[in-house]
């Protein structure tokens, strides 16, 4: 039976990231690992394999397990291999010699096309690379499988198969799974581990039912501590009416039973425990407002691949303020390239078919953050783009969980995570009444995500919607836009779609 057993596992990286982790994860057990960014995942997935030395407590495997685990991203120095040298890179000589078959079999498996076989890494897509790193995990033959975002710039099919593969091919080990991908917890673990500097959480549910238990303990939590709060304060009026009629009749007996009140207050109050909340930072984004009823409209537009290659054709499309499209389509059908034809249009380039109304005022934000510069300090950024004097942009980077030190560094040395915070807040600081977001939960975390759906469903602005996350879909959209057979038609919801795309 494999096993990884933690026992008082902690770690601190300047601040406190986790704390008192005991667990023990067995054959069968698929624990998805929750935590904002930055609050010690990887750290803790690398610990389990091996990898990485925690601060705190010790993590054991049974003996001779082997740990598998698939980082998020593909070493740099690997990025001019070939995909079949990469995979097989990770089988000793003798393996590779005599076992070789082992590199086509993990490719097979995991679906991956066999024209990319022999391309070089670094020509590959993010999610073509996801794939292949996985692969290369799993031609070890691993009996414990450890995953690191691995939803990470997959389109909705390769998720869904993600999804069927490890139902089907990781069933009896242990599995561990770190990720922001609500739809994906859900449909591949049967526990879940809420991650938090104090007391942790371990539940034998998959996400979303867990994250309704969480809720549940956090209130009683808060509750008790009222309780106890009250307890406490009531003890002290106590002992200050008894330190007052002591003095008064000058009984020490009265003085001595005041300070045991007091001592007593002070005892509950030091055992009073702090209601976890998360502190990441997040960033509310607003709506400058319109009068006008269509704010964009397009009519008999051809949209092509930058060459002139059409894609798809579009008939006639009001986008009526207020509206929140979201555009489906499998890979390739030309859903960036929409969003970059109107992302055009609305930077002034002429666009046949296309009208806007002057009212609109655009904001974008693209999945990778390509626009963001990297060689200033997010301070700098924000006070030589926005007019908000520097206090405020100090308070704003504050406020979206950015330390003063963080504030001062260059924005390359960010995480993924921060630099997609730092955008949201250059995007709310425009001021926008129309967005265009292109994959705008694939750096967020859990926390962002569903402040970025309540404010895209209660501020009202009219968005263009490119998303894989299931859940945020579902959440913000209110139209729906198939790209399908070269055409673009209006659907009643997500749902067909999605069962189209993990159906193969």
């Amino acid at each position: 039976m494999g096993m990884i057993s933690l026992r008082n596992a902690g770690h601190r990286a300047g601040d406190l990231l986790f704390c008192n982790l005991n667990l023990v994860i067995g054959d069968g057990d698929r624990v998805g690992l929750v935590a904002p960014n930055g609050r010690g995942k990887s750290t803790l997935l690398r610990a389990m394999a091996g990898l990485a030395e925690l601060s705190e407590g010790e993590v054991t495997r049974s003996r001779g397990l082997s740990v598998g685990y698939v980082p998020q991203d593909v070493p740099p120095a690997a990025l001019a291999e070939t995909v079949a040298d990469f995979v097989g890179d990770a089988l000793d000589p003798v393996e590779r010699e005599g076992e070789g078959w082992r590199i086509e079999l993990a490719l097979e498996e995991l679906a991956f096309a066999r024209e990319l076989r022999e391309r070089r890494l670094g020509e590959l897509s993010g999610g073509w690379q996801r794939m292949a790193l996985l692969a290369r995990c799993w031609v070890t033959q691993p009996d414990a499988l450890l995953l690191d975002e691995p939803t990470n710039h997959l389109d909705v099919g390769r998720i869904c198969q993600l999804e069927e593969w490890l139902g089907r091919a990781t069933r009896t080990m242990p599995v561990v799974i770190a990720s922001h991908d609500r739809a994906f917890l859900d449909a591949t673990t049967n526990r879940t581990l809420f991650l938090r500097p104090s007391e942790q959480v371990y539940l034998p549910l998959a996400y979303s039912a867990a994250r309704a238990e969480l809720e549940q303990i956090d209130a009683a939590a808060e509750a008790q501590r009222e309780r106890e709060l009250k307890a406490a304060a009531q003890l002290r009026r106590q002992a200050a009416k008894l330190t007052n009629i002591g003095i008064n009749s000058g009984s020490d007996l009265l003085t001595v039973k005041s300070k045991q009140l007091r001592d007593r207050a002070d005892k509950i109050e030091a055992q009073v425990q702090s209601v976890h909340k998360d502190r990441t930072g997040l960033v509310k984004l607003g709506n400058s407002g319109a009068e006008a009823r269509v704010m964009l409209a397009l009519e008999n537009v051809a949209v092509t691949t930058p060459d002139g290659t059409e894609l798809f054709g579009i008939d006639k499309l009001h986008l009526f303020q207020g509206d929140r499209v979201v555009l489906l389509g499998r890979n390739g059908a030309g859903k960036s390239q929409f969003m970059r034809l109107v992302t055009e249009g609305l930077g002034g380039a002429p666009v046949a078919g296309l009208r806007i109304s002057p009212q609109v005022q655009a904001g974008y934000l693209d999945q990778a953050l390509a626009w963001l510069p990297l060689d200033p300090s997010p301070l700098d950024y924000l006070l030589h783009r926005f007019d908000e004097g520097d206090r405020r942009t100090i308070a704003l980077l504050a406020g979206a969980g950015f330390a003063p030190d963080r504030q001062s560094k260059p924005i390359r040395m960010l995480s993924l995570g921060q630099r997609a915070r730092l955008a949201l807040l250059a995007l709310r600081l425009a001021r926008p009444n129309f967005y265009l977001l292109d994959e705008p939960t694939n750096h967020l975390d859990i926390p962002g995500q569903e402040q970025l759906e309540a404010d895209i469903r209660e501020q009202g602005a009219t968005c263009v919607l490119v998303s894989h996350d299931r859940a945020f879909i579902r959440s913000a959209g209110t139209r729906f836009l198939l790209i399908a057979g070269r055409r673009l038609r209006e659907v009643e919801g997500p749902e067909a779609f999605l069962s189209e795309v993990a159906a193969g």
